[in-house]
């Protein structure tokens, strides 16, 4: 152990990542000094975070999108282990963001690169292509899960030393105990330009049929600030006026408010069902896509029924095009429904419980407990 500042290069490729990396950051200069070099985004960047590129070149959604930007993305991992290399951390955190995080673990390794590599998110081996956990294994010497049976499952599987650590929104939004009777209905079409190109038409269907529903006061737009102008740009353009909400301060009133909510499959409905928000899931796949949902190991793709092992959130997908009408039929049953609203509310009650604790055989821990760990070992 050494008495020297530690460093560490973290790296965070998306907006989710970003506030992770945020949250790890604080928490560790909190307790001891340490030098942070990497890539993240305005709230890593926030806690001190000079960011070697920005964190957009990195969000990219789907093989095609991937392909599109495969020279880039090649690009930004060749930079991005050069600057590992030279740099000598003492620790890498890779932030979710798993293709390329595992590209850069990888050429690390082959470099003979010997400190520790932890990547905070775990894969989702469970759910499709199980063969990556004994893949991985070799890569990192630990990953911090976010949810709390991945532990379990990546051991099962054959993978690295895994540890829950928590939902970085455990924290951060608090669960209501009722429902109003009424409020706004909550948009959000996620977070990558792809995804919000794709999901707003949607969008805008199911707004329009809401916005004339007695329970639904206003329609609010949840975007990031990187995606609040283009989100904008598109909605100047509907028959029915939406809020747009990217502030941090704002969100949280919102969530409040919200009598229910319709939103793209991802990390966002955790957070809904965390928050004790009534919502409903959709997702529209493409080309690749369809195929891996068609792969895949559970049978729901949305975050709060995986944790609940059952249908609890309707889940709306389409593969290749939506069909309005039965997203505005699923939204609407959603807001007429009181004791479908109740009955989300209380499963969600017992997920947050869950999480709060962890499973017996990985009970909770503290993700700058387990880096700084590593980093008291030096």
């Amino acid at each position: 152990m050494t008495n020297n500042p530690a460093k560490l290069f973290i790296l965070a490729g998306e907006s989710s990542g970003d506030a992770i990396g945020a949250d790890l950051i604080a928490g560790l200069k909190a307790r001891q000094q340490v030098e942070i070099i990497g890539v993240g985004g305005e709230k890593m960047q926030a806690e001190g975070l000079a960011s070697l590129f920005p964190i957009h070149d990195l969000a990219v959604m789907g093989y095609r999108d991937v392909l599109l930007r495969l020279p880039l993305l090649l690009w930004r991992a060749r930079q991005t282990v050069n600057a590992i290399l030279a740099s000598q951390p003492d620790i890498v955190v890779l932030i979710d963001a798993q293709v390329f995080s595992q590209v850069v673990a990888s050429r690390l390794r082959k470099r003979s690169f010997e400190k520790p590599i932890v990547l905070y998110v775990a894969p989702s081996v469970w759910a499709w292509k199980p063969e990556r956990a004994r893949k991985i294994a070799p890569l990192y010497d630990e990953v911090l899960a976010v949810l709390p049976f991945e532990p379990s499952a990546m051991e099962q599987l054959g993978g690295p030393r895994t540890s829950y650590v928590g939902h970085p929104a455990l924290a951060r939004i608090p669960m209501r105990e009722k429902l109003p009777a009424n409020g706004p209905l909550l948009l959000l079409p996620g977070s990558r330009t792809g995804e919000i190109t794709k999901h707003l038409p949607l969008m805008r269907a199911v707004g329009e049929m809401a916005l004339a529903h007695a329970r639904v006061d206003e329609l609010v737009i949840l975007s990031t600030r990187a995606q609040h102008a283009r989100i904008e740009a598109a909605v100047a353009k509907w028959p029915v006026p939406a809020r747009i909400v990217s502030e941090a301060n704002a969100r949280q009133t919102v969530l409040n408010e919200a009598v229910a909510a319709f939103a793209v499959s991802g990390t966002v409905t955790l957070e809904l069902a965390l928050a004790g928000i009534p919502h409903a899931i959709t997702y529209i796949a493409e080309g690749a896509q369809v195929r891996m949902f068609q792969k895949a190991i559970t049978r729901f793709v949305g975050l709060p029924n995986i944790l609940a092992g059952a249908e609890i959130v309707p889940e709306i997908l389409f593969a290749h095009r939506a069909e309005p009408e039965r997203a505005i039929h699923a939204v609407k049953d959603l807001l007429d429904n009181q004791a479908q609203r109740q009955s989300q509310l209380e499963a969600f009650k017992t997920i947050r419980a869950t999480m709060e604790k962890g499973a017996p055989e990985a009970p909770l821990s503290n993700p700058v407990d387990r880096i700084g760990a590593w980093i008291n070992a030096r």
